[in-house]
């Protein structure tokens, strides 16, 4: 590994389906407890307590003409423009999803070819030395290309890559679960280069996987409706266990990242995580200052999305990223030498953490 070579983030791109899905679109559905027992309760009732934890009004589906491949297409595409670079000269395609193009009305993933194969034949690309690929790893997905693209870099084995995240997590949902309100599509990309002797870029990084009792947290199961026949199997969780395991565990990769790169907490300009519930985001951030001996976080350290955009798994981070880098978000930006934490936690379960540099 070159230690003089950093990896800096040099286009963003993203994608968000116009297609916006408020909390009323909820008020209709008979909704079940996992054990499918019906939930008796009024649904503006179930909506209201749903809004108040999870801080989610609305989100996001993909429109039925795309799949995630075309939604990661269309990130590619702006991550591409927004760089100046020549796709041709890419040396990897890195892909992070979890369940493949899905087409409307089925839960069954299609993912051959690969969509990482999908999206480097969508940008015409021509050069056989470009790898494409996938990677499934749950939520942290992305964030885990961006961290693999780091080592391809650095080791001199590759100069350019386009990392993308997308998903249509709407098409795996349950109607009749109450969670099925988290999940959300998007597509969210970033061109990473090498550069030389520059103080920019990726730092560290740190991540852990944990299965020996939190493996299957996150799963696919038949819908929570008894009386609802059907093969198709929807994406499934533990909110309890995971919010428990989250506030546990992912402070304390944040931190092991940061002691790698020898940064203070109060250094940190801004931490971006994963959107996946605004109450266990807040409770992360709160915790992660607590290990070191600072009550409160700054205000405006942790910009969210996830209240107009829910829970699009791999494709949070790199959204999130894309729409401050362009300064469409108000009140936060990026500047040159500030330090900002990444990080992410999912199915798997995997945490990981990044350090960069701007």
């Amino acid at each position: 590994m070159s230690t003089n070579i950093k990896s800096v983030i040099t286009g963003t791109g993203s994608y968000t389906p116009v297609n916006i899905v408020s909390n009323n679109h909820f008020l209709e559905h008979n909704f079940f407890e996992k054990n499918g027992e019906a939930i008796l309760r009024d649904n503006s009732e179930i909506i209201s307590k749903f809004q108040d934890i999870t801080e989610i009004e609305e989100r996001r589906y993909a429109s039925p003409d795309h799949n995630a491949s075309d939604l990661g297409y269309l990130a590619a595409l702006d991550a591409i423009a927004s760089s100046g670079i020549d796709p041709e000269t890419l040396d990897y395609v890195i892909v992070a999803h979890n369940f493949g193009d899905i087409a409307p009305g089925s839960t069954r993933p299609n993912v051959i070819p690969t969509l990482g194969s999908r999206i480097k034949h969508r940008l015409g690309i021509k050069n056989p030395d470009c790898v494409a690929y996938d990677l499934p790893f749950g939520c942290p997905g992305w964030l885990q290309g961006m961290i693999q693209a780091d080592y391809f870099i650095r080791s001199g084995d590759a100069k350019r890559i386009l990392i993308v995240g997308t998903e249509t997590l709407s098409r795996v949902t349950d109607p009749h679960d109450r969670d099925s309100m988290i999940f959300a599509d998007g597509a969210g990309a970033t061109i990473l280069e090498g550069r030389e002797n520059t103080e920019a870029g990726i730092l560290t990084h740190k991540t852990q996987t944990h299965t020996s009792e939190e493996a299957y947290y996150l799963y696919s199961g038949k819908s929570s409706n008894p009386e609802f026949v059907s093969e198709e199997q929807y994406i499934k969780m533990d909110g309890r266990k995971i919010y428990e395991y989250a506030l546990k565990n992912v402070p304390l990769v944040i931190q092991q990242a940061l002691q790698k790169s020898g940064t203070e907490i109060t250094e940190i300009k801004k931490v971006l995580v994963h959107q996946a519930n605004g109450k266990m985001d807040e409770a992360i951030l709160k915790r992660l200052f607590k290990l070191y001996g600072i009550r409160d976080a700054p205000h405006d350290v942790m910009p969210m999305t996830i209240s107009t955009f829910g829970n699009s798994s791999v494709a949070t981070i790199p959204t999130l990223l894309d729409v401050i880098m362009k300064k469409e978000m108000k009140g936060h930006e990026f500047n040159p030498g500030d330090r900002v934490v990444l990080a992410s936690v999912g199915a798997g379960m995997n945490i990981n953490a990044m350090v960069y540099q701007f």
